[in-house]
């Protein structure tokens, strides 16, 4: 354990959908979820305003609209993610070099290779606090939580206390008062299965964990995770910050003599394949964020899809449950030759049974749009189900939603809806720079505005039309896009 708090843990927050109303004017102030936008979505992240009204990350789009219909409901625009993380995390290398990622919207920092003149309480506190001011003018308005301790473990529990842009700081000395009074789910690896089990032992708390034997915790849960949860609990967790973490993935996947055409079969492949990926991350005491398929088609063209969680899993329910969504987004009719599905960013922060409830009977399996840096700049396509609500007339509607206002039949020639994914930005010869409001039926509905404009006014448009297209980011020195 170090005797100074030199551990900081940021945490941007609400990261989608604070970028998407810092984008979209109009949306400043009002719900925001971003994830997949049809019937099988699933909610990657939801603004403070949505999480007013009980919508949370991992959460269907089907009972977030239930929850929260007026909420705006948009697809991820992951180039303006990577960019805004990328300032970010040019700025706290900027400090330190020992910067540890976790994913695009957290990170440790060992405050002991910071320039900093001593790394005293009252220093810590004073750099922390002026660090979160300049997250805020490198990324042009958010705001993120930080939290600081004498380890990682401390770190990043504290970032959660004071959300949002909250700071809170553990001194050095303190850490076990600080860790007892809070719910044993703050320890990394009590997820639900788990919590459950320490339940039945009357543990509710850390300081009820903490008065658990070693042996106890190992003949409950087993060697591996009571031996961390015994050290856990009582503070102890000496890791370092590794700002070079090896980039590890665990993957299976198969190929097949005659071409796959049963989506039914090809979703039961992927949920047993999940089960295989499952079970090695279990046995390396491992688990990850980023969950991958890869498909090779009849014609030999691969793709591949991802997403990346709210929080490490080693869930064979979670992770079959990604896959099969992020299987709806992909044309699968002419015949799947393989079928892979992988997990990467790989961490020793297990949390156990994210999210692990089986799927209820009925139940469809949910898409996360994919996040991870890297990745193809694709966003989900609009699926059936959001196209049903074209329906819908412009004048009816208010706020952005998955499809768009009700037009004509589409012609032979015209873009499809999920060339226009809700949130996109687009770009007009006329109007100008813009982001889609909604598709379906041939028409494409832009609100025109960017953060620099202030809010705009609402356009339908043919979805053909020539002079509306796509817009992308300039590409930065490094030759990616931003």
């Amino acid at each position: 354990m170090r005797a100074q708090a030199s551990v900081l843990h940021l945490d941007l927050d609400a990261f989608f959908a604070a970028v998407e109303q810092r984008d979209k004017p109009s949306l400043r102030g009002r719900p925001v979820v971003v994830g997949g936008t049809g019937g099988r979505g699933v909610v990657s992240t939801a603004s403070y305003e949505a999480r007013a009204f009980g919508v949370r990350s991992a959460m269907s789009t089907r009972e977030a609209r239930a929850r929260c219909p007026h909420a705006a409901y948009l697809s991820g625009r992951f180039a303006a993610y990577r960019q805004t993380s990328r300032a970010v995390m040019d700025l706290l290398r900027s400090y330190s070099p020992l910067v540890e990622p976790l994913s695009l919207d957290e990170a440790f920092v060992d405050l002991t290779r910071a320039d900093l003149p001593d790394l005293d309480l009252g220093t810590v506190t004073a750099f922390a606090d002026r660090l979160r001011r300049e997250v805020t003018e490198v990324t042009g308005g958010l705001t993120a939580s930080v939290g600081l301790g004498s380890s990682k473990l401390i770190a990043k529990i504290a970032s959660d206390l004071d959300k949002p842009d909250g700071l809170v700081v553990v001194p050095p000395g303190t850490e076990r008062d600080f860790l007892r009074p809070l719910k044993v789910g703050v320890i990394p690896g009590v997820g639900p299965a788990t919590a459950e089990r320490l339940r039945r032992l009357g543990v509710h708390t850390v300081a009820e964990l903490e008065r658990l034997g070693e042996d106890e915790l190992v003949r409950e849960i087993g060697r591996a995770h009571g031996q961390s949860l015994f050290r856990l609990a009582r503070a102890q967790d000496d890791r370092p910050v590794e700002p070079e973490r090896e980039a590890k993935s665990v993957s299976v996947e198969s190929t097949y003599e005659h071409d796959l055409t049963d989506r039914r079969q090809m979703e039961a492949i992927l949920t047993r394949q999940a089960g295989e990926v499952a079970r090695r991350l279990s046995d390396g005491g491992v688990s990850g964020r980023t969950v991958t398929i890869k498909v090779r088609l009849y014609d030999f063209s691969t793709s591949s899809r991802s997403s990346t969680l709210a929080s490490p899993t080693d869930s064979a329910t979670t992770i079959g449950r990604v896959a099969r969504g992020l299987l709806a987004d992909l044309d699968t009719s002419g015949g799947v030759r393989l079928l892979g599905v992988g997990v990467a960013g790989l961490a020793d922060w297990v949390q156990e049974d994210l999210f692990g409830t089986e799927d209820e009977p009925g139940d469809e399996p949910g898409v996360e749009p994919g996040t991870p840096p890297g990745t193809a700049d694709s966003e989900a396509a609009v699926s059936e189900a959001a196209r049903s609500e074209a329906a819908q007339s412009e004048a009816a509607a208010s706020r952005p939603v998955a499809s768009g206002p009700a037009a004509p039949p589409q012609e032979a020639g015209a873009r499809a809806p999920h060339d226009w994914p809700p949130g996109a930005d687009v770009e007009h010869a006329e109007h100008g720079r813009g982001w889609v409001w909604g598709a379906g039926r041939g028409v494409v509905t832009v609100r025109f505005e960017t953060a620099e404009t202030g809010p705009g006014p609402v356009r339908s448009l043919r979805a053909d039309d020539p002079d509306l297209h796509r817009w992308r980011p300039p590409r930065d020195e490094d030759g990616a896009s931003g």
